[in-house]
């Protein structure tokens, strides 16, 4: 294989410019081309295409987003938009792909690699919830931006008889409320993936004030429910003076973290090393700080992403 392709996909986060540098670098090293798809499916069906270069990813491990750009593109789901995407590698002569992105992102990879054409998947999101990976590009920025704004609010918060909810992002997985939340000494956390009373949360916060405690934070994963709800079913039984705060699209920006930087450059030359074997619908992860692939549709369909919840056990034993 001597001539690949790069594109982001599904919502941006840091380290995948970081990611492909790698591939391009990488790429060049082993006498490969490379060419990046901007605005992932979309730009790929459009034709949106361009050579990259050794200078074109200078200066750009250190920035957040993604220099390829994303979008949407719901319509890649058809075998139509599927085949028009596959015209354009070929007529770049492109034969193979780096998809960077989350589990929709995957979906269309391996679509393409149903219909012969290799693609290898490189976990990027922010939310972590990548089934056969531990950890995936962008996760470690995201939680340590999400502290430092915890710190933050835990400074105000001890100035008034206050509880905090927090809503982070996340999607469906509790993993950035998770490991922030035992980060930042949050009193409470509420994921998707454990059950909770509401009027047990109460009880905790009353115990919390009968012990001496001014305030209280409770870090609550969006795919919950959003703050406003959370906080008007706390106000329902008591007066807890709840003030929300929905720290949204700031925890997708920012300079990836020094891990980021360096689990993005590992992912994207072993997806590199992949291609040039010719092989495909595989994708790269981390698992038990060794670097694996799997089956893409083993990621897709077999396997289940799980929050390390011995961390939700830690946070109720120590967290009051």
């Amino acid at each position: 294989m001597k001539r690949i392709g790069v594109l982001t996909s599904g919502g941006d986060a840091p380290g995948m410019n970081a990611a492909i540098r790698a591939v391009v670098r990488k790429a060049l090293y082993e006498d490969m081309e490379v060419y990046g798809v901007n605005y992932g499916f979309a730009g790929l069906v459009a034709g949106d295409i361009r050579k990259l270069t050794r200078r074109d990813v200078g200066d750009m491990i250190q920035r957040g987003g993604t220099f390829l750009y994303s979008a949407r593109y719901p319509q890649f789901a058809t075998e139509e938009g599927q085949l028009k995407g596959i015209e354009q590698l070929k007529r770049f002569g492109i034969e193979g792909l780096v998809v960077i992105g989350g589990d929709g992102s995957y979906r269309g990879a391996y679509a393409l690699t149903k219909h012969g054409f290799p693609c290898v998947g490189v976990p990027g999101t922010i939310d972590n919830d990548i089934a056969g990976t531990d950890y995936t590009i962008g996760f470690d920025t995201t939680i340590n931006t999400v502290l430092e704004a915890l710190d933050r609010i835990r400074d105000t918060a001890t100035s008034h008889i206050r509880t905090f909810v927090i809503e982070v992002m996340g999607r469906d997985a509790g993993d950035i409320a998770l490991w922030a939340g035992v980060a930042s000494g949050a009193e409470q956390i509420i994921i998707p993936e454990k059950d909770f009373d509401i009027t047990e949360v109460a009880e905790n916060i009353r115990r919390g004030r009968e012990k001496g405690k001014k305030h209280s934070i409770i870090v609550l994963a969006e795919g919950v429910m959003d703050g406003q709800e959370f906080a008007e079913k706390l106000d329902s039984i008591d007066n807890f003076h709840v003030r929300v705060t929905v720290l949204g699209h700031v925890q997708r920006g920012g300079s990836p973290t020094a891990r980021d930087r360096v689990l993005a450059s590992q992912f994207g030359a072993k997806a590199v090393e992949v291609l040039k074997d010719g092989r495909g619908g595989v994708c790269i992860g981390l698992d038990n700080e060794k670097f694996v692939e799997r089956e893409i549709i083993d990621t897709l369909d077999n396997l289940e992403h799980k929050p390390n919840l011995d961390l939700y056990k830690l946070n109720e034993e120590i967290s009051n």
